[in-house]
């Protein structure tokens, strides 16, 4: 599918991997499902720099907010609003690579079980 992704594509994405940062029983397997077809180096961007730094909260606070999924329309705007900001800070993008960094490191067990779950293997 290479690297580009539709706006529609991409919003689906995104929802798709956000469900690995729900406060409930997380299914891997749907999730690898949902983002099949896809390049999983893109896949892995996505969820890292993109719905992590958005969704990670959500795990990280004493009573999350979000137990089933996220609203769609609102991860993607929030996505996009950090992005744009990325995009016209130099600050924010250096404050954002640090972050996505310990993304990295904090969440890869999340990514790692949705690669086995879908056989992404990369």
């Amino acid at each position: 599918m290479g690297n580009f992704l539709s706006p529609a594509d991409r919003s689906l994405l995104r929802q798709a991997l956000s469900d690995a940062f729900v406060d409930n029983e997380i299914d891997y397997a749907d999730i690898a499902k949902r983002v099949s077809g896809f390049d999983p180096e893109v896949l892995e961007q996505i969820f890292f720099s993109e719905v992590a730094p958005v969704c990670h909260s959500n795990l990280e606070t004493p009573v999350p907010s979000v137990w089933t999924a996220f609203d769609g329309q609102w991860l993607d705007m929030e996505i996009d609003k950090m992005l744009k900001g990325r995009e016209q800070s130099y600050v924010l993008r250096r404050k954002d690579r640090l972050l996505v960094t310990y993304l990295k490191w904090r969440y890869s067990d999340l990514w790692q079980s949705i690669k086995e779950a879908g056989n992404l293997g990369i």
